[in-house]
């Protein structure tokens, strides 16, 4: 999962005379989770529980990983009736695949299996140019019909992989449950997709660390830059952790939907903030496979969006180089 990837550490500095935050972590969705809120009163026990059974409401949706989801009864058949959860994913999913004309695109599940990056890994290399012909034939996000509560497939052998979104979006309902339970201050993670709102213990933005790659050097610095955040998410996705060698190529867990090919372009991360996590989850993979230029191109012609990026990558020199849009580091 992108969580394991690359993780946004979270920095927050509390003085003396602070309020410390609740902190409430564990595991879930193959990653970890943090949640630190500002607020007293409340029966942290119960909140976490609460925590927990949404986790799981979640999983039985959206998770690969649980044999009886809902999207691995898609998976295996021609259609299935959607609950809240994969309704709000999927419609976001197709709104983010038109607009990047499919640079992200939850049917890329039979080309990342092909790849060896799916649920059951492999290492059988790089495929062959006509298995990656053949598995694009069922690619495509206009293979998927929304029909009143169904999710249909146009063609069979069709199958979505959520992992690219899912944990943004379960940043997004926890970050909705803390506020309908009265709590406004709190930095919610979810494997390093991350919702900000209100302040931190001092009454200042949360400081989130964005991760310095190994390839950036100074590994005893382990922040590559800090990121001031007030009612605004932000995602992370890299290319550096899951990948294989072959033939003197490095090939990326990151699967381009239109051609097939995994990723294995000059970006190491790019990190994009947007008004919930969901949206900047979704981006981040799309990002990634744009490249700088296109990249940041596209979030200065898209404003209303309210998209912000960050990408580290190697220049055409090989040294680590970082560009951003103008607002990235502004101030919230």
């Amino acid at each position: 999962m992108k969580g394991l990837l690359l993780c946004l550490m979270i920095c927050i500095a509390t003085g003396a005379a602070a309020q410390e935050p609740v902190t409430l972590q564990g595991q879930a969705q193959g990653t970890y989770y943090i949640i630190k809120f500002i607020a007293t009163g409340h029966d942290t026990a119960m909140l976490h529980e609460d925590i927990r059974d949404i986790f799981q409401d979640i999983d039985r949706s959206l998770s690969l990983y649980h044999s009886g989801s809902l999207i691995n009864r898609f998976n295996k058949g021609p259609k299935v009736v959607m609950d809240d959860h994969m309704r709000a994913v999927v419609k976001k999913a197709q709104e983010v695949s038109k607009l990047t004309d499919g640079s992200f695109d939850i049917t890329v599940k039979p080309l990342v299996d092909l790849w060896g990056f799916g649920v059951t890994p492999h290492k059988n290399g790089r495929p062959s140019a006509e298995a990656i012909r053949r598995t694009l034939r069922v690619v495509g996000y206009q293979n998927l019909i929304i029909r009143a509560k169904y999710l249909i497939k146009k063609k069979d052998g069709v199958e979505i992989d959520c992992n690219g979104i899912a944990q943004g979006f379960t940043s997004d309902v926890l970050g909705r449950f803390l506020q309908s339970r009265g709590i406004r201050d709190f930095l919610v993670d979810v494997g390093g997709e991350l919702v900000a709102s209100g302040v931190n213990a001092r009454g200042l933005p949360w400081s989130v660390g964005i991760e310095r790659p190994p390839a950036a050097g100074n590994v005893e610095e382990p922040v590559q830059a800090i990121l001031q955040l007030r009612d605004r998410a932000v995602a992370t996705s890299g290319n550096y952790r899951r990948f294989f060698d072959d033939g003197g190529t490095r090939f990326a867990h990151t699967i381009d939907p239109k051609t097939g090919e995994a990723l294995h372009n000059n970006i190491i991360t790019v990190t994009v903030t947007a008004p919930d996590a969901i949206t900047a989850d979704a981006y981040d993979n799309a990002l990634i496979l744009l490249g700088v230029e296109k990249g940041l191109q596209f979030v200065q012609q898209h404003p209303k969006l309210k998209l912000e990026a960050y990408y580290i990558f190697k220049d055409a020199e090989g040294r680590i180089t970082e560009r951003h849009s103008p607002n990235f580091f502004a101030a919230p």
